[in-house]
């Protein structure tokens, strides 16, 4: 796939695993930057080293450490995720092609999400958390034969929580405005953010309290 084809947003598969476009720079040798959605990670490709995924209905991909199964024929809740399919912006919001974010208001046209864009109903799919029947697991372009099968058996699919680590950039829960604060230190089990935010890692890895949104770059 030629360079000019990559646009933020899109699914790709680079060293086997999915990862979504996080921006495109075309003037540097390692031009794509990614994010591999099982752990936000950041990475950096090339445009012929990544393949093109297309989501679809009953798609099932880990993000951020979470098992999530697309359904576009369910509403939205308040709380859930729900991934951008048709993005039709209005020129005050700043949604784009599977842009994953949370519903903070459910409205009758549509949502708004946590970032307070206004997406309709027809613009996103909605993130069930778990492995939805009939589902298609799609963390690899070339699945392992046990894998599938591992996830299939499990009785209940518990997220592992990532830990946090300094420079790690964390939203919190219905915050109105919304506070993101980077970890500036840790000292046992407290954790410092900026703006003298003090934090337990207990509180700080609760999906309902806080969200990991990424790495920031040093």
């Amino acid at each position: 796939m030629k360079l000019i084809n990559v646009r933020k947003g899109q699914f790709v598969y680079y060293q086997n695993k999915l990862h979504k476009v996080y921006s495109v720079k075309p003037f540097y040798r390692q031009s794509v930057h990614l994010i591999r959605l099982e752990d936000l990670e950041q990475q950096l490709a090339t445009a012929k080293e990544i393949d093109l995924y297309k989501p679809k209905h009953l798609d099932s991909f880990v993000c951020n450490h979470t098992r999530y199964t697309l359904n576009k024929d369910v509403r939205a809740k308040v709380g859930d995720y729900i991934l951008v399919i048709k993005p039709r912006p209005d020129s005050l919001d700043r949604h784009y092609l599977h842009a994953i974010e949370m519903v903070s208001i459910i409205e009758e046209e549509g949502i708004i999400s946590h970032k307070s864009n206004g997406i309709k109903h027809h613009e996103y799919w909605v993130m069930e958390p778990g492995l939805a029947e009939n589902a298609t697991i799609i963390d690899k372009q070339v699945p392992d034969s046990d894998d599938a099968h591992q996830e299939r058996t499990k009785d209940t699919f518990m997220p592992e929580s990532r830990t946090p680590k300094i420079g790690d950039i964390y939203q919190k829960n219905d915050s109105d405005p919304v506070i993101e604060a980077m970890v500036i230190a840790m000292e046992g089990n407290t954790v410092y953010l900026g703006g003298d935010l003090e934090v337990t890692i207990d509180e700080l890895i609760d999906s309902n309290n806080w969200t990991y949104m990424h790495q920031a770059h040093h």
